[in-house]
């Protein structure tokens, strides 16, 4: 067994990839907010890939903790001299374990917000990147507009107040750089959501102006906003990961990351202060990041969504065992296929018709063991992001909405039991959410009023009675007589048994 450090790494099996690089050699030009699996498993791995080819030191990645829940990953992080193991699983089963040497740096903001703003400040950052989760941008639903309410944003916008937060600590980094002549950063959204560059410029230069009118001006003059399409499937790393790496590969690592084969990084080339070539490992440097996003977004996200309450309400916990099931996979292509597909633009060089299947096979991988309940986490922020926009869409063309309007009574229905047996509402709505849906019973429709997810969508005469029909057929057939119900067909098969991914036929 051999503990991860810099000093062990020679003693790894040869099975186990390493950095051909020095990490000790590197100079942070990244800095990140939101080191999670899923910065791990994707933008730093496609750093690492750079950082393998030859010298491109200026690319190390600082890596940025602002809630008080990262200080947990400094600590593994800090023991480990910042590095970590990537396990990528395919569909068939192979595997490999690579060693990510990318992250240089890890600082945890609470104890030392200073160093953070001057390694924002400091003229070898040239780009700083977000993973913060769609809720992290305050932005509301329902109106688009900027948030400012939140306690430690308001905090933030105190005359010399020292940050907490994503917006006040690049504000001030920002603020610096224009103080001392430095050109500004690019600061570049991996999160998934439609525009995320826009969202972000929209958001950060709203705080800024309330923070300094004349600064805010400034960074909405001078500072590029990229959009970019992100995609790997990543589960939450599980003890079981740990174990299992230990096990295979005999290495110790505190906090290993588990992915598929799998990865998309589609990215607009509009920077500030340059970039890192990543068109030579893979990343798709466009200058429309737009069709590729909505495809993205409202087929394997909204897909996420649409399955996560179903297969939770059908006592599913794997996302393998809800698209083993015919039912749940002609659903999905159906709902890909009549309701979200009709939504997007032509996406250059892919056929989304395979794109579909394609995402079906994927979300099927028993390798990955990705569960639902990390599906449901803040679905409020989600569903608004990835499903409503669909079914906007569909209502103003008359187009379908039947599937979507059973993932919204899927939805109420699971958190109507929410105060039953065992149903976690990891949602940072949940109590808003539950009194909604346990009102459905005196008052139907009654979810759909909740503004700050439905705005006005709830408002809509034909999407509020489709949502009813569904909301009353989970009620009276369960989850898969509703499925049954909405495909018009009898089940075929019982349970997860099949592994079929072709449609029902009938």
């Amino acid at each position: 067994m051999v503990k991860l450090s810099s000093s062990t790494l020679a003693a790894l099996s040869p099975e186990v990839q390493v950095p051909l690089y020095d990490p000790t050699t590197l100079t942070p030009g990244i800095v990140h907010f939101g080191v999670g699996g899923f910065h791990r498993s994707h933008e730093a791995m496609y750093i690492d890939r750079l950082l393998n080819t030859g010298d491109h030191r200026e690319w190390g990645i600082c890596g940025v903790g602002v809630l008080p829940s990262d200080a947990a990953m400094r600590d593994v992080l800090t023991a480990q001299d910042h590095l970590y193991t990537l396990l990528t699983k395919a569909p068939d089963g192979r595997e490999e374990a690579r060693v990510i040497g990318a992250i240089v740096e890890f600082l945890f903001a609470p104890d030392a917000p200073e160093a953070v703003i001057e390694r924002l400040a400091a003229p070898t950052t040239r780009i700083v990147s977000l993973t913060v989760t769609e809720g992290g941008y305050s932005v509301n639903n329902a109106t688009g507009e900027f948030d400012p309410s939140g306690a430690d944003l308001q905090h933030d916008l105190a005359a010399g107040a020292v940050p907490k937060t994503v917006f006040g600590f690049i504000t001030e980094g920002l603020r610096r750089r224009r103080e001392r002549g430095l050109e500004p950063f690019t600061v570049l959204s991996c999160d998934n959501m439609q525009g995320n560059g826009h969202v972000t410029r929209h958001a950060l230069t709203a705080f800024a102006r309330l923070k300094d009118p004349e600064l805010g001006e400034w960074i909405a003059a001078e500072v590029a906003f990229p959009n970019s399409m992100v995609d790997r499937i990543t589960p939450a790393t599980t003890d079981q990961v740990r174990e299992e790496l230990s096990a295979t590969y005999g290495v110790e690592d505190g906090w290993p990351v588990v992915a598929e084969t799998f990865t998309q990084w589609v990215l607009e080339d509009r920077f500030t202060l340059g970039r890192p070539p990543l068109e030579t490992v893979g990343v798709q440097v466009v200058e429309d990041v737009e069709p590729y996003e909505l495809m993205k977004l409202r087929l394997l996200n909204a897909s996420h969504q649409a399955m996560s309450y179903l297969g939770l309400l059908a006592g599913y916990e794997y996302v393998h065992e809800v698209c083993w099931h015919p039912l749940f996979i002609e659903f999905l292509l159906r709902y890909m296929a009549r309701e979200a597909t009709p939504t997007l633009q032509p996406v250059p060089g892919i056929d989304l018709a395979a794109y579909q299947q394609e995402l079906i096979a994927r979300f099927a991988s028993h390798a990955v063991q990705d569960t639902l309940l990390r599906l449901i986490v803040d679905s409020s922020e989600r569903i608004p992001k990835f499903l409503l926009p669909v079914v906007r869409e569909q209502l103003d063309s008359g187009g379908e909405v039947r599937h979507a309007a059973l993932v919204i009574a899927s939805w109420s229905l699971y958190l109507e039991g929410a105060g039953q047996g065992d149903r976690p509402v990891p949602d940072v709505r949940a109590p808003l959410l539950i009194t909604a849906a346990q009102r459905e019973a005196e008052q139907p429709g009654s979810f759909l009023n909740v503004k700050e997810v439905f705005g006005d969508l709830g408002l809509n005469v034909r999407f509020r009675a489709e949502y009813l029909i569904q909301r009353m057929n989970l009620h009276r057939l369960g989850p898969l007589g509703a499925l049954e119900a909405l495909l018009g067909v009898k089940e075929l098969t019982q349970g997860p048994a099949s592994t079929s991914h072709a449609p029902l036929r009938f």
